[in-house]
This record gives C-alpha cells, structure tokens and sequence, in this order.
C-alpha cells in the first residue's frame, strides 16, 4: 500500500515597515539614475592610459569647449584634479595663496606639502572667500630668499566651509588682475562651480577665460558616481597626463564612467535650481524654531546652521538618525544639510514635520 502525503506550502505573514531614509550628509551621496546608467552600459570604451577610450575622450573636449578651454583631463577625484594643478604651477618650497577654509587646505590630506612640497599662506576670508586687497598683501616679495615664493593664487567656488558661498566675479577679476601683474597663474576649485553658475547666471566661459586651470566634479550635485576634470591649456594638460600617471590616476576602460559623467552634463546642471530652492526652504524653517541659534546665508545647496548652546549637537544628529534622516557636524558647533537630486520633494515634506517636532 502506498502512502501518499500532500505538503501544502506555509505562508508567513510578514509587516514590513520601511523607514524612508532621508540622506543630507553630502551631495556625493547619489547614485545614477536609469537614465545615467543606461548610458554607462552603451558606452563605447577603450584604455585611456593610451588615451584611447572614445567616450573619455568625448567628456574631455566637451568640458573644455564648455568653459572656452583648450584641452582637459579626466581624473578619478576632484582631489587628484587640485593637486595636479598645485603641481603643475608650482616648484618645491613654494607657497600657494588660498583661504583659511579652502578645500585644497583642508581637506585633501596635506596633499599639496606631501605631493608638491608646498606650503600655504592663509587667508582670513569672509565664508572662504577673500579680497584681491587681502591677497596682493600676502605676496612675499620675490626677491627676499628667507620667505618662500609666492608660485599661485587659488580659490574654491562654491565654497564648502562657507556654506555654499558663490564668489563676486568682479572680485575674482580683479585678483586676477593682481595675478597677472605679479605672475601668477590663477586656479579654481570648482568642486561644485555649476552650483555657482546656475545661482548667478553666469557663464562658463567668462571661468575659461580668468583661470588658468580650472577642477570641476561630476560627481557632487551633478549625479555622476565618479569623476573630475582638470582643465587648461593643451600644453598643461599634457604635463598634467604625466602628474596623473605618478600620482596612479590613469585608468583604463573609464568611458564606462565618462558616460556617466556627459550624461550629467548634459541633463543635471540646470536642474541644481531645484536643490537651491529646497536648501532656502529648510533654511526658512530652521530660522523660525526656538532651538535653532543661527542659521548663516544660503545661496546653492549647502546649509550651515547651529543650535542653541543647551542642545549637544550630538544629540541633535542622533534624534534626526533615529527618524532616518542623517546630516553631520563640522565641529565648531556647526550642522550641515546639503540638498541633491536624489532629495525628493516628499523627503523634504518629511524632513520639515520631524524638524518641527524634534524637540
């Protein structure tokens, strides 16, 4: 006699609570769209140590013709691209005239004393910017031996630390103005310089023609998951292919993120309006709640604000992460939230009712 048992499948009923997590620790924290990513897997690809991957090459020219500029060149990071160009302007023991809150100082690891044996005159800017008056000043005199020699001026726009903050262009032509009657080339970290064209309608061109080497990143505001171009002149680009080499940037079949990065030029810079716009209305709200100290300007999307001296600002950060929404501190008792394109409207809806309620 056989025996025949039926197993009938068991279900088990499972509520799944998602948490929607809200994340403003940076603008670097996106990931690509279908439609970014779409043109990654298409990319025709090649060895870009040999300079021969068509789609790196595509990005470069599209990024000097968009700035006016002769030539670029593709790095992993937005790091690399800054201390190429400290590199390329520079001779060991010389100094580089930047703000006490620039990037290159900051937040690069001592890279331009490790990499190029530079030192850096700082400056006492307002939010990370400074006047041609203040950098003329910093000039050591070319001939006095016991100082180093003054090689470059540098500036950050947007800058980071000064929460966003766009530079006056008639402030920039006017430093450099002082650069040139001194010699000195002119370098900016446009980390997030897309920010600072779409806040002032300006031009990338009038950039291409005041610096003489220019960073930008695709991977901050812009959505690309890696990537930054250096860009100069054909002849500085070529001394700057030797730099990365030596500093192991090349990179092989990198088109595959080159297309990420035409894909965010192409559809991701006006759209920055969207962050700004979200960044002011946070800031609206900040301003308003009795736990809030100060809440300095915004202009692009980076928000710096304070609480009250009470509050630890430890607690703050972790009250918001219990509620999966994550910011960070800079120290200083300073919190910052930055807005990008993968903050959508209905996390901003979100963010502002925890906000109110927080304490």
């Amino acid at each position: 006699m056989a025996f025949f048992i039926e197993v009938k499948p068991c279900y088990l009923a499972e509520t799944i609570v998602e948490i929607m997590e809200i994340n403003l620790i940076s603008d670097t924290v996106t990931r690509p769209s279908q439609g970014m990513l779409d043109a990654m897997l298409s990319a025709k690809v090649g060895d870009d140590v040999f300079k021969e991957d068509p789609t790196v090459n595509a990005l470069e020219k599209k990024a000097a013709d968009l700035f006016g500029m002769e030539a670029a060149l593709y790095c992993p990071s937005g790091t690399m691209t800054n201390q190429i160009a400290l590199n390329l302007h520079t001779q060991p023991g010389a100094q580089v005239i930047c703000d006490k809150w620039a990037h290159i100082y900051n937040f690069e690891g001592g890279g331009a004393s490790f990499n190029s044996g530079l030192s850096c005159r700082l400056l006492d800017g307002d939010r990370g910017m400074f006047t041609a008056a203040q950098m003329v000043e910093a000039i050591n005199p070319p001939d006095f031996y016991h100082s180093p020699l003054t090689a470059l001026v540098a500036v950050e726009n947007t800058t980071n630390k000064g929460g966003g903050a766009c530079w006056d262009m008639n402030e920039m032509k006017a430093i450099k103005v002082a650069c040139d009657q001194h010699g000195l080339p002119f370098h900016v970290d446009g980390a997030r310089i897309f920010n600072a064209l779409v806040a002032k309608r300006e031009s990338a061109k009038a950039y291409g023609e005041m610096f003489d080497t220019i960073s930008i990143c695709l991977s901050k505001g812009l959505g690309a998951p890696v990537g930054s171009l250096l860009l100069g002149s054909k002849e500085m680009m070529n001394k700057a292919l030797r730099i990365r080499k030596i500093f192991g940037g090349g990179m092989r079949q990198s088109g595959f993120l080159a297309a990420a990065g035409i894909y965010a030029l192409d559809n991701n810079v006006d759209r920055l309006a969207e962050d700004h716009s979200k960044a002011q209305i946070i800031a609206s709200v900040l301003s308003e709640l009795p736990f809030i100290k100060k809440v300095e300007p915004v202009e692009t999307n980076i928000l710096i604000f304070e609480v009250q001296d009470n509050i630890e600002v430890t607690d703050f950060v972790a009250k918001l992460a219990a509620k999966g929404i994550r910011i960070i501190g800079m120290g200083q008792g300073k919190l910052r939230i930055v807005t990008h394109l993968d903050f959508t409207d209905d996390m901003l809806e979100v963010l502002l009712k925890e906000l109110k309620g927080l304490y």
